[in-house]
């Protein structure tokens, strides 16, 4: 499974990458993706950082049926990233993540079903790594899946490296596997689905670094994915490892299962075949 126009159009809990070669192909996306968020109900906060609020507001304003009222009705807002991604010229990952869970606050008492982020990470250009770090653990934020967003990556800014670097740590990308996920609890876990491959394990491993200190069994229930390679596997085992003997559970059906034993991960996880739970 592979992601096409859909990525303009995530569903709630989707963290997507897109980058872009023009000024017309990001207008596009964001008239689109602005449509998208109207039409499911949701806040729609755009967040911008080459352009400015009052600019993009001018030139979306009649590209998308129903703005005015909608922007009126506080349905979409606009904002700087200087408003939302730092704190005295200096980056400031907790910013961000305080005014997204705002933003879903602020979706709940108007009655939105969540929140649609579109977010220019042209903001990051020049810090690749610490860039993709950033996104990598932005991933915790979409399990509860109230909150999609699509982060814009302009091709003229980034080097190839750190385009590439980026899409590997969102789950979902143009040109590479759709991985989709959300938070379990009771036990505490992970339910994900979609394919996992080389072109998205970097975001695999980001969901599964903060349940190697989860107390407890933790169950992983893969019983909806549809492939893993055995490298992105051998990340199951390495979690594993983390834990105590035999507290990590895999639910999965008889492919993902097969390719465990292959790489010998029931040493260290339990697994447990869907037609046997």
């Amino acid at each position: 499974m592979h992601v096409a126009e859909s990525v303009l159009d995530p569903d709630l809990g989707d963290h997507v990458c897109l980058p872009f070669e023009d000024e017309r192909e990001r207008m596009a996306a964001t008239r689109a993706f602005t449509v998208n968020g109207l039409r499911r109900r949701s806040l729609v906060l755009i967040v911008t950082h080459a352009d400015s609020p009052e600019r993009t507001r001018d030139w979306l304003a009649p590209l998308v049926p129903g703005f005015t009222e909608a922007f009126s009705a506080g349905q979409v807002e606009i904002l700087a990233s200087a408003e939302t991604h730092f704190t005295d010229g200096a980056f400031d990952p907790a910013r961000v993540y305080a005014g997204l869970a705002e933003a879903g606050d602020r979706a709940r008492r108007r009655g939105r079903r969540g929140v649609y982020a579109l977010v220019d990470a042209s903001w990051g250009v020049g810090d690749g790594p610490g860039h993709a770090a950033f996104e990598a653990a932005a991933n915790r934020l979409f399990g509860e899946r109230w909150l999609a967003a699509v982060c814009q990556y302009d091709r003229r800014l980034f080097p190839r490296d750190d385009l590439e670097r980026a899409a590997s740590v969102h789950p979902i990308a143009p040109d590479q596997a759709l991985l989709r996920f959300a938070d379990t609890g009771s036990p505490r876990g992970l339910r994900v689905w979609g394919d996992i491959d080389l072109t998205n394990r970097p975001a695999f491993a980001s969901l599964l670094e903060r349940l190697e200190k989860e107390p407890g069994e933790v169950v992983i229930d893969a019983s909806e994915l549809d492939f893993i390679d055995a490298g992105s596997a051998r990340l199951l085992t390495l979690t594993a490892m983390a834990r105590p003997r035999g507290a990590t559970v895999v639910v999965c059906r008889g492919p993902v299962a097969r390719v465990l034993r292959l790489i010998r991960a029931d040493e260290f996880l339990a697994v447990r075949r869907v037609d046997d739970v």
